[in-house]
């Protein structure tokens, strides 16, 4: 068996995000009951960082709430970037600063940042339905932005949020379009505060995307089960791995408490697997 990659998320900037994406409780529109702060501090990022490092994560992925980046933003990923560079050796750093140039990427990329995390979350068509405050299009071209520029891209979507069997297979198609060297699948998560307020999927169902996925993707690409994993998985994670996941996310979400990781490394061995040491997963 495939050794199975892990990665961890820091939410670098929490819950001060303008738009009105109906899944996410880090817009200010919904006033979810979440931690919100500005710019943490850069060696607490590299403290978190070496943390997740000792559990076993080779990807650490930088996430800042708002709809891109600006001059302010980018700056301080690149910052981070370089400081837990300079600390933390064999981490593939990635970023997840929404919509972004060219030019953007093209300094993250200078200043040590690996990947761009970028997901188009549904398909085009269903887009609309869960965000009115900017266009799928905008999110598919950063996409091609990430690509264009030598980046690694990570792009996936969340299921259970509504959308019918047929928006799941075009977000698929969509993903697929793109090449991405890792794709993340989230499973909604419901917030009391989020006009979302139940998820339309069940295990049989996210196994059935896990296998489409892998079919579509090949081989080659990291397919990664991330938010919403302890809701469906929870005692059968066997079941993900079965159905073609190699890499999942250990510790807490952006705003969402995840299971301790040493529980995961556990259910790893128990289950027979054992866990990336190189970034080089081929």
């Amino acid at each position: 068996m495939k050794p199975i990659f892990l990665c961890a998320i820091n939410n670098i900037l929490s819950g001060t995000c303008q738009e009105d994406c109906k899944f996410c409780t880090q817009s200010v529109r919904y006033h979810a009951d979440i931690e919100r702060y500005n710019y943490k501090k850069i060696d607490q990022i590299v403290s978190e960082a070496k943390l997740a490092k000792e559990n076993g994560a080779l990807g650490y992925c930088l996430v800042t709430a708002g709809k891109g980046l600006d001059d302010k933003k980018v700056d301080f990923v690149a910052r981070a970037a370089q400081a837990i560079k300079a600390e933390v050796e064999g981490l593939n750093l990635i970023a997840c600063n929404g919509t972004a140039t060219k030019e953007q990427l093209l300094y993250l990329k200078k200043h040590g940042i690996d990947s761009y995390n970028h997901n188009l979350e549904t398909s085009e068509r269903y887009y609309a339905d869960i965000c009115q405050t900017h266009a799928w299009s905008e999110r598919y071209t950063t996409c091609e932005n990430v690509k264009s520029v030598g980046l690694a891209l990570c792009s996936g979507g969340i299921f259970g949020m509504g959308e019918t069997q047929e928006d799941r297979d075009d977000l698929l198609k969509a993903i697929t379009s793109l090449h991405p060297e890792s794709t993340p699948l989230n499973f909604y998560h419901p917030n009391p505060a989020l006009p979302i307020k139940t998820r339309n999927i069940e295990l049989a169902e996210a196994i059935d995307i896990i296998n489409k996925a892998r079919t579509l993707l090949g081989e080659d690409t990291l397919l990664m089960v991330a938010g919403g994993r302890e809701l469906l998985f929870n005692g059968q994670e066997n079941k993900m791995f079965e159905a073609g996941a190699n890499a999942m996310v250990i510790g807490n979400y952006l705003t969402t408490t995840g299971l301790e990781p040493k529980k995961d490394q556990l259910m790893l061995e128990r289950l027979g697997y054992e866990v990336a040491t190189s970034c080089d997963t081929h």
